[in-house]
């Protein structure tokens, strides 16, 4: 489930910032940007979680360390690029 919120977050950041560029109202794409990383995020730690109920301790010290690491920098870059235009707006009407 991560895989498919992960992938309409990029998308959708990639249309806010098409629409951006294109004059058009990007708002709604921002928000759904965010919306849809915030929701990665959340799958993300529900996927963390069953394996802490099932005891998987295999999984979570293999890919939890480097998952902590993507999460933090794709985050990040997530809402750079989403609020980026608002910045930019900020700057032309300077």
């Amino acid at each position: 489930m991560w895989v498919i919120l992960g992938v309409i977050a990029i998308v959708a950041t990639f249309i806010n910032l098409y629409m951006y560029k294109a004059g058009k109202d990007y708002k709604l794409a921002m928000a759904m940007g965010l919306s849809f990383t915030a929701l990665t995020l959340c799958a993300e730690y529900r996927l963390v979680s069953r394996w802490v109920k099932v005891e998987d301790w295999a999984a979570l010290s293999d890919v939890v360390p480097g998952m902590e690491r993507a999460l933090w920098f794709l985050t990040i870059v997530s809402i750079l690029l989403n609020i980026g235009p608002i910045f930019l707006e900020l700057k032309g009407k300077k």
